[in-house]
């Protein structure tokens, strides 16, 4: 089964025994991740124009808007940004209006076809002026290499998901923010979560003899 199965059996599993979902059906959880945006804007010193996040149980943006929105309510910041959402291309119920019975990506974590938080991410896209859209497996892929080669971050394939819809709506020439604006991307998993795309896309390791001229030659070729 998929994680939309092994949550429906997990579900019914807290529904009968004395145990606790500590997922994003767990309002206490989204109590803890909103609290991303109460770092940020304490970083930026004010919040940014556009927020980019990666979006599979929907969770993440649902409780950083939350986080946007108290802030507000108190007084802390004067406005909200942009709240962009990613899905897999092949994981996208959102963005194609409706559960997916089998998602399919690279991205493990975004393997979702029935987000717990729909409603929540919706609301946060729509509330903000921003969007839900998806990028494919390239583009994430395309995302994960660049993160790793110009930035040293090591993320799992998932997280790249955000960098991967910000590289695209930049190709389309339809950013979300003012020129000189400030655009935050969330990575929401280290890249030790799903190590074997990071294998996969190395090269393999050549074995050679333990002499100075072996190695040599090995780095010449």
């Amino acid at each position: 089964g998929n994680f939309d199965d092994a949550l429906g059996l997990v579900r019914r599993v807290t529904e009968t025994r004395t145990l606790t979902l500590v997922n994003s059906l767990n309002p206490f959880r989204l109590e803890g991740q909103k609290t991303v945006a109460f770092e940020i804007v304490d970083e930026l010193g004010a919040p940014p124009d556009a927020h980019f996040l990666p979006v599979g149980n929907a969770g993440n943006i649902t409780a950083t808007w939350r986080g946007y929105t108290e802030l507000q309510r108190a007084g802390s910041i004067d406005r909200r940004p942009r709240m962009l959402g990613f899905q897999a291309a092949g994981a996208a119920p959102i963005v194609r209006g409706r559960p997916i019975e089998k998602p399919e990506t690279i991205a493990t974590a975004i393997r979702i076809g029935n987000p717990a938080s729909w409603k929540g991410a919706t609301g946060a896209a729509g509330d903000s002026g921003g969007a839900i859209d998806c990028v494919t497996d390239q583009e994430i892929l395309a995302a994960y290499r660049h993160l790793a080669r110009r930035e040293g971050v090591f993320c799992e394939p998932a997280s790249a998901a955000s960098v991967a819809g910000l590289l695209k709506v930049v190709e389309e020439g339809d950013l979300p923010t003012p020129p000189g604006g400030t655009i935050v991307c969330t990575l929401t998993g280290h890249g030790l979560k799903d190590p074997d795309r990071a294998v996969a896309g190395t090269a393999p390791v050549i074995p050679i003899a333990a002499t100075f001229e072996a190695l040599t030659e090995a780095m010449a070729t």
